[in-house]
């Protein structure tokens, strides 16, 4: 009987490195002490803002070492696509990653009154990372169990 090649922890892969890209880029003009132009003009609102760091330490930063530890958790998952304790880790993750993106998200549309296109970007590859995780999830339940 042939192995079913397993598509999840490649579309992971994949989502990880987009919002790599992103905070990346971020991070890069974080470090310059530049604003990125922005097609919405609500991101030098928004990453100008107070709530733009979190204890000092900017969001652009802690969204690089989500999505880098994120990389590293699919490529695991793709290396052992049926391994219980990775694939709970991933879909945990993922979920506290999106509590986290719609809680900025909210923050910026509610407080700040703006939206950063960047932020956007990583929030919709949050929820797709989520998305994924969970469809990896419960694919590989019932094999898993045997």
């Amino acid at each position: 009987m042939e192995k079913k090649v397993l598509l999840a922890p490649f579309y992971l892969i994949a989502a990880a490195c987009i919002g790599l890209g992103d905070t990346l880029y971020l991070s890069y003009y974080e470090h310059l002490g530049l604003t990125p132009t922005c097609a919405l003009h609500g991101c030098e609102q928004v990453l100008t803002s107070v709530y733009a760091k979190f204890n000092g330490v900017p969001l652009a930063y802690i969204g690089l070492v989500f999505y880098v530890y994120m990389l590293a958790l699919a490529l695991l998952l793709a290396y052992d696509p049926h391994s219980k304790g990775l694939r709970l880790g991933v879909l945990l993750y993922t979920a506290a990653g999106l509590l986290l993106s719609i809680g900025f998200e909210s923050v910026q549309i509610l407080i700040i009154g703006a939206i950063c296109m960047y932020c956007a970007i990583s929030a919709i590859t949050t929820l797709l990372l989520c998305a994924l995780a969970v469809w990896h999830f419960f694919s590989t339940r019932a094999a898993s169990a045997t």
